[in-house]
């Protein structure tokens, strides 16, 4: 057989059509899999000398002549053959040309849909320890960001009006809890791909006494797939993948979002690191944020990938079918839009510069603190419905005269309600009011320096799985 001829090509009395051989190969994508290919591929020769289908010297010859082609890919000195079809081929045709014999006997008791799925799961596996560690990063950016600025005001808002008083360092701790829940999930879904297909074959297994269970521990697996026909055509570890990726790329584009309205000047409460902003080609002044808008605009890409995966299984028969050759594209780029996102955060918030006054200011003009006098009044025995209705009396004098609740003075609250005295003024000012909540989970600047150190703990376990 020449290195070219394809491994099924005994059953077929005339080639295959060029059009249909360049438009069913997937070489030119799934080869990035070759590290994991090789690495299944070493132990599985591992295992047929166990169970003596190898004998050691081949299994010798095998390993060393997969090691020099993995040099050979690393080198970019590997030719890849479209005629070849997938990766596997390519890799199986170059180890035979290169050790003969020994090579032909590695694909004993195994079929390229095992295959196939073992080296997708080998590389998901890895790629969420990557996006992992990214992670971290970037939560680790955000707790030093948020404990520098525990102290410092800016507006909450609902209905993107401005709502209560809060600190800076407790708005980038929201971020960050949502990047732990997205870590979490990525760390639950890492248990569900580390399950080995290989020795499932085609799709009922082989006739050679296969050790799967060593197979498994060489390459690092918790455990064989349980049924080979479920091995070999089940793809929900990737459609898990991508699902928590989406919600990832959901949570960024918030980011992205309010890092964008933060920029302009109508807020102005940040300003980016020029390094990750442009300028505009027309107009001098500009500095676009680029990186969070190509972030929130990159989500749209992976919500697609989501939804092509689950339309590729949908209506699939067991076993395995050619539609799952689809499933890698899909796959990669969510990998690679997810990573790289992350990392464009990870090094972006380390050098986000706040505005402080500014955020100050625009605390200052949406009586903030609204709220906190309705609680003032509760506390002094007023009906909670009648505080509302006398809050809302001071806003309205307030927006009458242009002044915010802390410039009306004593009289004029006292002309709304008898039960207001001069303390009212402690809890009137933004200051008075982010000290006030100051309980788990609040606003206040000890409660933020408590959860950041809190939050410091968790990473370090984290990291450490």
């Amino acid at each position: 057989m020449s290195s070219e001829s394809k491994p099924w090509a005994g059953r077929f009395t005339e080639a295959t059509d060029a059009f249909v051989e360049a438009f069913t190969a997937s070489v030119d994508f799934d080869k990035r899999l070759a590290p994991h290919d090789i690495q299944g591929s070493i132990a599985h020769a591992a295992m047929l000398k166990r169970i003596g289908v190898l004998s050691e010297e081949e299994c010798e010859i095998i390993r060393h002549g997969l090691e020099q082609i993995r040099a050979e890919i690393e080198r970019g000195e590997f030719a890849w053959s479209i005629k070849l079809e997938d990766v596997h081929m390519n890799i199986e045709a170059r180890l035979t040309e290169r050790i003969g014999e020994a090579g032909k006997k590695l694909h004993t008791g195994r079929s390229r849909n095992d295959q196939v799925a073992t080296d997708v799961r080998l590389y998901l596996r890895h790629e969420i320890d990557r996006i992992g560690g990214e992670i971290l990063r970037l939560r680790q950016a955000l707790l030093d960001l948020a404990e520098r600025e525990a102290d410092t005001i800016m507006p909450g808002f609902t209905h993107l009006q401005v709502a209560q008083p809060v600190t800076f360092g407790h708005h980038l701790l929201a971020w960050n809890e949502m990047l732990a829940r997205d870590h979490e999930r990525l760390l639950d879904c890492r248990k569900r791909v580390n399950v080995m297909p290989l020795g499932a074959a085609a799709l009922a297994g082989t006739t050679f006494p296969l050790d799967r269970f060593y197979t498994a521990e060489l390459l690092g697996f918790d455990r064989p797939a349980p049924n080979s026909l479920d091995a070999v055509s089940d793809r929900d570890f990737a459609i898990e993948f991508t699902a928590c990726a989406g919600l990832m790329m959901m949570h960024l584009s918030r980011f992205s979002e309010e890092l964008i309205l933060w920029t302009s000047a109508q807020f102005g409460f940040i300003e980016l690191p020029d390094a990750f902003c442009t300028g505009s080609s027309i107009m001098p002044q500009k500095k676009n944020p680029d990186v969070p808008e190509l972030v929130r605009g990159k989500s749209g890409r992976v919500f697609g990938h989501l939804m092509s995966l689950l339309t590729l299984m949908k209506s699939q028969p067991l076993a395995y079918n050619k539609d799952n050759q689809e499933d890698k594209e899909p796959l990669f780029d969510t990998v690679d839009t997810v990573k790289n996102c992350l990392r464009a955060f990870a090094d972006m918030m380390p050098h986000v510069r706040p505005n402080r006054d500014g955020m100050y200011a625009s605390a200052s003009k949406g009586y903030a603190t609204a709220t906190d006098l309705a609680d003032y009044l509760v506390r002094k025995g007023v009906p909670f419905r009648d505080a509302h209705e006398i809050v809302g009396k001071a806003v309205r004098l307030g927006i009458e005269t242009g002044r915010d609740l802390s410039g009306l003075s004593l009289t004029e609250l006292q002309q709304l309600s008898a039960t207001i005295g001069p303390d009212v003024f402690d809890i009137l000012t933004l200051e008075g009011s982010v000290r006030a909540r100051n309980h788990f989970g609040g606003t206040a600047p000890e409660q933020v320096r408590a959860a950041v150190k809190q939050a410091r703990q968790g990473l370090e376990e984290m990291a450490k799985t």
